[in-house]
C-alpha cells in the first residue's frame, strides 16, 4: 500500500490550512454560538430570486419524471435507464448549477434544491447522480476556482450532459486527507498521475473527474482529468445497501498525463477547494432529506387513517399519533432550515459555511429518525418491500426503502461525527483567534503573553453580554406572536451555550480537541437552536395558522431534546465509554463474542484492501451513455 504516513499533528495541521479562515461575511450560525442571536440575518427571510425559467424547469422536470422515470425499475434493476440520462440532458437537468454563459441554467441554490427534492421524490439515485456531478463535481469547483479558459472548455460540455465526478477518498483514506496516496508528479507540459480511489460517485461513467492529487513538495491540488485518458480503469462498479442505481466506482490511475492547464486554482489548493466547494454543495443531501419526509408523511398520514385496530383507526391511538406529530414537525423543520440556508446563500450577504453545515448535519440525522419511525407506524408492512406488497394486492408503499436510501446521508459529504468536528472548531474559532497560543504546545513564551493580552481584552468585552439579553424580556422578539417565547429561548439557549464552551476551553484548554462527546453535544443544541430560528421566522414570513401550529409543535419537541442536550454536557458517560472501548480493543470482553459461528477470513482477507501503484490486473467496468443525437 503507498498511502503516506503522517502524525496525528500533520494529520490536524493540514486540515487547519484548508480552513476558511478569515470570515469576511456575517454568520448567523457564527454568532449563535457566540451567544448572540443575530435575527436581523434572517428575519426578514430573503425573497427567493424570481425565475420564471426555474419555475419553467421545475414543471417541466417535474412532468418528466412522472412519465418516463421508472423509480421501482431503478431499483430492481440496480440501474438508471440510458434514456434517463439523456431525457435529463434534454432538460438541461446536468446543468442547473451551471451559468448560462456557458450553457447552463443557472439555477439559484434553492431552486436548484428544490428540483433535487422533486428529482429523489421519484428516485434517490437519480437525484444523487445529479448532486454529486454538480454541487461536488467539475461544475461547482470551476465555477468558484477555474479559470476563464477552464470555464469555457468544460462548462459547456457538462451543461450538455456530460457526467463528472470527484475522486478524493482512497482505501485507506477518508476524513484523513493528509495521508492521501494518490500522486501527480511533474513532467514536461503537465503531470504524470499515479494512485488508487474509492467510492467515486458517477465514476463509472464521468467524462470529466475532479481528481485531488499530491504534488511533490507543492501539496494536495486539484486536476480536472478526462475520464477516457489512457491509463485509467475502472476496475469495479460498488453496490451498496441503499441507492441501488449509484454508479460508484474504484477507479485506478496508472501514468496518467494530464496537462498543466488543468490544475484548478493553483498548485496546493486542493483541499481548499474541496472544502470551500462543499459550504453550498452541503445543501443538496438535505434537499433529498426533506423529499423522504415529505413522502414519509404521505404514507403515514393516509396508512394511520385507513387502518383500524382496537377500533379506531391507528392514527388516533396517542402511541402512533406522537409518531406521526413527530414526523410532520421534523419535516417542516427541514424545509425551513434548508429553505432559509439556500436564501441566504443565494443572497450571498452571509457567510453560510456554520449554517450549510448545521443543515445537512440536523437533516442527515433527523430524516433517518423520520424513516425508521414511519417503518413503526407501518409495522411488518414497513419492513416489506413495494414489490411484494404490490405482489399480494396492496399498495406499494417503498418505506423499507426509504431508511435504506436514507442511511448514507449520515456518511455523504462528512458523516455526522466529522461534522460535529468540522462545526465545532467553526465554533470556537473566534476564541482560537485570541487566545490559541495560549494552548498550544509549541507556542513561546512571548506569543503566549501577547495572546494572553488579546484573551484579556476580548473576554472583558464578551463575557458580560452573556449575562442577560432579550429573552428575559417577557415582551422579546413580540412580533412573532405566539411563537415569540421560543425565540427567547433560542436567545437564552444560544447565550448558555456560548457560556459552557467558555466553562470547556477553561477546564479542559488543549484537550478540547479530544472531548469529541461534548463537542457533538455543543454542535447537536446549536442545530436544533438554528432550527427553532428556522421555523420561527418561515412561519412569520409565510404567515398561515397551518404554519405556525406546526412551527411551534416543532419548537416544543426541539427544546426538549435541547435541554436534554444541555444536561448531558457535564453528566454523562464519556469517559467511561472511552475506557471500556480501549478494553474491547485490547481483547478484554473477547468472551461476549463467543457463542456464535463467524465465516473465518480467508488469508489474502483485509480490512482495508491494500493496493499497489501499477496497471490495472481486472478487465474496465467503466459505462459509457450513447450522446443525443
Amino acid at each position: 500500500m503507498t498511502t503516506t504516513h503522517v502524525s496525528e499533528k500533520q494529520a490536524r495541521q493540514t486540515a487547519e490550512a484548508a480552513r476558511e479562515s478569515e470570515w469576511r461575511k456575517p454568520s448567523f450560525g457564527k454568532e449563535l454560538f457566540l451567544g448572540r442571536l443575530r435575527l436581523d440575518l434572517i428575519d426578514p427571510r430573503p425573497d427567493a430570486p424570481p425565475s420564471a425559467d426555474a419555475e419553467d424547469f421545475l414543471a417541466k422536470l417535474g412532468a418528466y419524471l412522472r412519465t418516463d422515470v421508472n423509480g421501482p425499475q431503478i431499483e430492481r434493476d440496480a440501474r438508471i435507464p440510458d434514456e434517463v440520462f439523456q431525457g435529463l440532458a434534454r432538460l438541461g437537468a446536468f446543468g442547473m448549477k451551471i451559468d448560462k454563459e456557458y450553457g447552463g441554467l443557472g439555477l439559484s441554490n434553492l431552486h436548484y434544491c428544490k428540483a433535487l427534492t422533486l428529482t429523489g421524490s421519484v428516485n434517490p439515485a437519480v437525484a444523487a447522480l445529479l448532486s454529486a456531478h454538480q454541487s461536488i463535481g467539475v461544475p461547482q469547483p470551476l465555477k468558484s476556482f477555474g479559470s476563464a479558459e477552464q470555464k469555457k472548455a468544460f462548462l459547456p460540455r457538462l451543461a450538455a450532459g456530460e457526467v463528472s465526478a470527484f475522486l478524493l477518498t482512497e482505501p485507506d483514506v477518508g476524513s484523513d486527507p493528509a495521508r492521501l496516496g494518490t500522486v501527480a508528479e511533474p513532467v514536461e507540459g503537465g503531470y504524470r498521475l499515479n494512485g488508487l480511489k474509492l467510492w467515486a460517485t458517477n465514476g463509472t461513467l464521468a467524462t470529466l473527474l475532479v481528481v485531488m492529487a499530491r504534488v511533490p513538495e507543492k501539496g494536495i491540488t486539484a486536476f480536472v482529468v478526462e475520464g477516457d485518458s489512457p491509463g485509467i480503469t475502472i476496475e469495479r462498479r460498488n453496490a451498496f445497501l441503499g441507492l441501488r442505481g449509484l454508479e460508484n466506482s474504484v477507479t485506478r490511475f496508472h501514468d496518467v498525463f494530464v496537462p498543466e492547464a488543468n490544475v484548478i486554482g493553483g498548485l496546493g489548493k486542493g483541499l481548499k477547494i474541496a472544502l470551500t466547494t462543499l459550504n453550498t454543495g452541503r445543501l443538496s443531501l438535505p434537499a433529498m432529506c426533506v423529499g423522504a419526509g415529505k413522502r414519509a408523511l404521505t404514507i403515514a398520514r393516509e396508512w394511520s387513517a385507513d387502518r383500524v385496530q382496537w377500533g379506531r383507526p391507528v392514527g388516533e391511538h396517542e402511541a402512533v399519533a406522537k409518531k406521526i406529530a413527530f414526523i410532520a414537525a421534523t419535516t417542516y423543520a427541514m424545509e425551513s432550515m434548508l429553505d432559509l440556508s439556500c436564501l441566504i446563500a443565494d443572497d450571498a450577504n452571509n457567510d453560510i459555511r456554520i449554517e450549510a453545515a448545521l443543515v445537512k448535519l440536523f437533516a442527515s440525522e433527523m430524516a433517518w429518525k423520520v424513516a425508521d419511525e414511519l417503518i413503526q407506524i407501518r409495522g411488518g408492512r414497513g419492513y416489506e418491500t413495494a414489490d411484494s406488497l404490490t405482489a399480494r394486492g396492496e399498495r406499494g408503499a417503498e418505506a423499507e426503502q426509504i431508511l435504506r436510501d436514507l442511511r448514507i446521508n449520515r456518511i455523504f459529504e462528512g458523516s455526522t461525527e466529522i461534522m460535529h468536528l468540522l462545526i465545532a472548531r467553526e465554533a470556537v474559532d473566534a476564541h482560537l483567534s485570541v487566545a490559541g497560543d495560549i494552548i498550544d504546545p509549541d507556542a513561546g513564551l512571548g506569543r503566549k503573553a501577547r495572546a494572553g493580552a488579546r484573551a484579556g481584552a476580548f473576554y472583558a468585552r464578551w463575557l458580560p453580554t452573556l449575562a442577560v439579553g432579550q429573552g428575559q424580556n417577557p415582551t422579546g422578539y413580540a412580533q412573532f406572536g405566539p411563537l415569540a417565547h421560543h425565540l427567547r429561548y433560542v436567545e437564552r439557549a444560544s447565550r448558555k451555550l456560548a457560556r459552557s464552551t467558555f466553562y470547556a476551553m477553561s477546564r479542559w484548554q488543549g484537550r478540547l480537541e479530544r472531548k469529541q462527546g461534548f463537542l457533538g453535544r455543543i454542535v447537536d443544541i446549536g442545530a436544533e437552536l438554528y432550527a427553532i430560528a428556522a421555523v420561527c421566522v418561515r412561519a412569520r414570513a409565510e404567515d398561515r395558522p397551518e404554519g405556525r401550529e406546526l412551527a411551534d409543535l416543532f419548537c416544543r419537541q426541539s427544546r426538549l431534546r435541547a435541554e436534554a442536550l444541555f444536561a448531558t454536557l457535564w453528566e454523562n458517560t464519556d469517559r467511561l465509554d472511552v475506557k471500556a472501548a480501549s478494553r474491547v480493543l485490547a481483547g478484554r470482553y473477547a468472551f461476549l463474542e463467543e457463542g456464535v459461528i463467524a465465516p473465518e477470513p480467508s488469508a489474502d482477507e483485509a480490512w482495508v484492501a491494500a493496493w499497489r501503484r501499477g496497471p490495472a490486473e481486472v478487465p474496465d467496468v467503466r459505462r459509457r451513455v450513447p450522446p443525443l443525437d
